[in-house]
């Protein structure tokens, strides 16, 4: 069935901070964890579920029963510290007789990461037994651990199991493209691939390089109206623009690499620079996110997943004339639309909730 086209696409900047920390808020600048709700006529569909996201939902006037589908980029604890919430308080926030929402994520690594090479003693992992569980595995795990407080609320109070609220779906890597969690993570000249589709949107992904993440991926939301990409946090890969190429809005992570050194004492130990090996090797600088974006031909770059979460806005905005497209750098709770537009026409940013 051909779709409308007037269901002013949108995305709605939920938390635009990235990384495992309470960001300071001292400088004014407060931002919540990542998380993105990409929103089409009265449907949305969230992307990452990082700290705050469901009191962002309801500050943004998102209805839980407006949720069709939920995408995770990749099982970082910055991207999915709020799934626990959704799971439980969900069930309190969505009618009893909508159908489950849809929730894709990877599926288990099935090896665990190399050892840094600075590891003077081999670390050893947790829960040896089941060391990395996919997102199925996560939220079964979730479940388990709340069994307790769930069993009292189905039993006493009959309400449903968040596996009922929630459908969940391990993302299938294609075969034969040389995908390994190690030796091969981010496959180059794959194609996008198909995740998700409904009368409003087609999902595609594909792998982006965040080692040592194994998979990462990130997404690709086309409406009839327009598109937008979103990153995931990853370095700067080709596949991803290959993904976005002539997308209308690209919605791309960024790291300030200055803050890095500043924060890790310019690697004076071993666990120090470990720590910079890591986000060198596993994000993007504003500088390469533009350049990606020119090369992908991206009508709009919006950076988000900013590191860190309290930088200065002038920091990041100064950097944008070397776009040729249009620059932004979103607040939390931020509209902006993923429309194709004539040139005549400007793209308004514009608050929304309260």
């Amino acid at each position: 069935m051909q779709q409308p086209t007037d269901l002013a696409p949108r995305v709605v900047t939920l938390g635009t901070a990235g990384g495992p920390r309470w960001w300071s808020s001292k400088t004014g600048q407060h931002r919540h964890g990542i998380a993105t709700a990409v929103v089409v006529g009265n449907a949305y569909y969230l992307v990452d579920a990082g700290l705050g996201v469901g009191r962002q939902l309801e500050r943004a006037e998102l209805s839980f029963n407006d949720m069709r589908a939920m995408f995770i980029t990749h099982l970082h604890s910055d991207h999915t510290v709020d799934i626990p919430s959704l799971l439980l308080m969900g069930l309190y926030a969505r009618d009893t007789d909508k159908a489950p929402i849809q929730l894709f994520g990877p599926g288990d690594r099935g090896m665990l990461p190399p050892v840094s090479d600075r590891a003077e003693v081999k670390p050893q992992p947790v829960c040896p037994e089941n060391p990395t569980p996919g997102i199925s595995g996560m939220v079964h795990s979730i479940v388990q651990a709340y069994a307790t407080d769930l069993n009292d609320r189905i039993l006493d109070a009959l309400r449903p199991s968040p596996l009922d609220c929630f459908a969940v779906n391990d993302i299938e890597i294609p075969a034969n493209i040389g995908y390994h969690p190690n030796d091969n993570p981010t496959p180059a000249g794959m194609a996008p691939f198909e995740v998700y589709r409904d009368e409003l949107v087609t999902v595609t992904a594909i792998l982006v390089e965040h080692p040592p993440v194994a998979p990462a991926f990130a997404f690709r939301f086309d409406a009839v109206a327009g598109s937008v990409t979103i990153s995931g946090d990853t370095t700067a890969t080709d596949n991803l623009v290959t993904l976005a190429t002539g997308t209308d809005l690209l919605l791309h992570e960024a790291i300030d690499f200055d803050w890095v050194e500043a924060a890790y004492g310019g690697g004076q130990t071993d666990t120090e620079q470990a720590s910079i090996d890591h986000h060198r090797k596993s994000h993007t600088s504003p500088e390469q996110a533009i350049e990606l974006a020119t090369r992908a031909g991206a009508s709009r770059l919006a950076l988000h997943h900013l590191v860190p979460g309290n930088t200065p806005l002038d920091r990041w905005e100064t950097l944008g004339a070397t776009f040729e497209g249009e620059f932004l750098i979103p607040h939390d709770l931020d509209s902006i639309s993923f429309a194709r537009q004539d040139a005549e026409q400007a793209d308004q940013l514009t608050k929304v909730g309260v």
